[in-house]
């Protein structure tokens, strides 16, 4: 992608003195709900309006928005806060009706960025357009798919563009509602570092306590903002009700966290280091939940060794394993001390889980 730079303008412009905040309810409800969500949002770091007016849910049966009606009401919301305002879009229709009642941001759905037919649909809609598009990561984790749906709005000649990050699904059961996959978003930025980048923490949270440590580790991986489901009252949203947090949490939360000041040689170093350092915790922090996943596999050998009578230790295996991941060290750069260090510690902890498993 040539020219990248141009794409991070339309937030530059917006002369902001924080990170973005875009905020609103997971689903326009009612005109009432909106408009007071709106004006309660409107004294606070938020300065767009979010709310699904199209919301495709997992099953039918659950509330699937208002549909066009609602962006009459965001129409008004604009008209009496100056907010900017933004919904989803999952097709050209919906964009038509969008650009008519001259919302501002549009952004692509997670269940649209997997199809890259809807996605240059979509594209293809708005080619040329002035309107900013922002472009949630795929359900799944599955980065060329993402920097695809970016790629064919960049090719549509849309070059108001930014991503957001609101996790990946996982069969797996998680404190998250969608994993965050933090290196997938840093992936992304390593290779489009001034493509503006979002963070949705209530998609990855999936409940409001942890929305706040999902923000701060954003902020500190230097994303240039944030999308926060809001409403007046969580509990009784017809959508999503647990990850919504109201107005006022959200403007004490944006007090709380802390965001960096990008001058002086001093303060630049001590960001880089806290970038740096962020980094290695989301990484040490994968480290632990796959070891813990090895030993979970250590475990069902165990049992099975126990049923079938087998020597908990065996000699040929365990020096294949040593064998291989020493070569695969030496392709990353890592001594063969360093890896004989690890995995007999980690061999250890699997001996330690399948005696636990005979003594059963």
């Amino acid at each position: 992608m040539e020219n990248k730079k141009e794409l991070g303008n339309w937030l530059n412009n917006m002369e902001l003195a924080h990170p973005l905040v875009i905020a609103g309810p997971c689903s326009a409800e009612t005109e009432d709900q909106v408009l007071k969500i709106a004006h309660q949002l409107k004294d606070t770091d938020a300065t767009v309006l979010r709310a699904g007016i199209w919301k495709p849910r997992t099953r039918p049966g659950n509330f699937e928005g208002v549909g066009a009606l609602g962006l009459k009401w965001l129409q008004k919301a604009k008209e009496e806060t100056g907010m900017m305002t933004t919904t989803e879009v999952a097709n050209a229709n919906h964009v038509d009706l969008a650009l008519k009642h001259d919302i501002d941001i549009l952004w692509i759905g997670a269940r649209t960025t997997v199809s890259p037919f809807i996605v240059q649909e979509i594209a293809d809609a708005l080619k040329g357009t002035d309107k900013t598009v922002l472009i949630k990561n795929p359900v799944n984790p599955d980065l060329a798919l993402w920097l695809g749906a970016v790629e064919r709005f960049y090719e549509a000649d849309v070059k108001n563009l930014g991503v957001i990050h609101r996790g990946f699904s996982t069969y797996e059961k998680t404190r998250y509602r969608n994993n965050p996959e933090w290196q997938i978003p840093i992936d992304l930025q390593h290779r489009f570092p001034d493509l503006p980048l979002i963070l949705d923490p209530s998609h990855i949270a999936g409940r409001r306590d942890i929305i706040f440590d999902l923000c701060q580790t954003a902020l500190d991986l230097n994303y240039d903002g944030l999308m926060v489901e809001t409403h007046f009252d969580p509990d009784n949203a017809w959508s999503d009700a647990k990850q919504q947090i109201t107005p006022e949490t959200l403007d004490q939360m944006t007090v709380d966290l802390r965001i960096r000041v990008e001058e002086g040689d001093a303060v630049e170093f001590q960001n880089k280091l806290a970038t740096a350092r962020t980094k290695i915790d989301v990484v040490d922090h994968q480290l632990i939940e796959i070891m813990g996943k090895r030993m979970k596999i250590s475990d069902e050998i165990g049992a099975l060794k126990k049923k079938n009578n087998v020597a908990i230790l065996q000699t040929k295996r365990w020096n294949e394993i040593l064998g291989k991941m020493i070569l695969q060290g030496e392709e990353q750069q890592l001594s063969e001390e360093f890896i004989l260090k690890v995995f007999k510690a980690i061999h250890q902890e699997s001996i330690s889980h399948q005696e636990m498993m005979y003594k059963k």
